[in-house]
């Protein structure tokens, strides 16, 4: 049982499964969700009903990316021993073989727009906000999204928005 990522299928789309994160306010992503993201992907890989995936976060943010209060107590050494982690939990999306698509819905940034550029496919409404802001904090985007972003757009686009912090709608 989840408490922060839900699957949720339903008779009215058969075959769509929705991956939902629902930690208000911000859908800030924490160890927890992470591990719920990882074990949510692995139950859509084994299910045969579900042909579609579907990565929503609500209609007022998608994640507003890493839970900072989380993170505010941890040291170097611990941190680059949960980077690898973190890429690899953020890349769960990715590592999925079915179409998926992230639909997205106010704030992406971060490690919440990390999830969604693991998506086959994303959709934003036009109230999304898209950016990878640790970067004003002197860090780097550390859930793969350098790499995920470079390759989905133009490689001087992915610079601007990595080297200014800006958010794009």
């Amino acid at each position: 049982m989840t408490e922060f990522v839900t699957l949720e299928t339903s008779d009215e789309h058969p075959g769509i499964g929705t991956i939902r994160l629902n930690r208000p306010p911000m859908n800030a992503i924490n160890s927890q969700v992470q591990d719920e993201l990882i074990a949510l992907a692995a139950e859509v890989n084994k299910r045969d009903d579900i042909k579609d995936v579907v990565v929503y976060g609500g209609p007022k943010i998608l994640a507003a990316g890493a839970d900072v209060k989380e993170m505010r107590d941890v040291g170097y050494a611990e941190m680059s021993r949960v980077a690898g982690r973190l890429q690899s939990d953020l890349g769960a999306i990715a590592a999925i073989p079915k179409p998926t698509v992230a639909a997205i819905t106010g704030y992406a940034l971060g490690g919440g727009l990390e999830v969604a550029l693991g998506a086959d496919r994303r959709i934003a409404g036009d109230n999304a906000k898209l950016g990878v802001p640790e970067v004003l904090l002197g860090l780097i985007p550390g859930g793969g999204g350098t790499q995920r972003l470079a390759r989905l757009i133009v490689p001087s686009k992915a610079k601007d928005l990595m080297f200014t912090g800006r958010f794009v709608g």
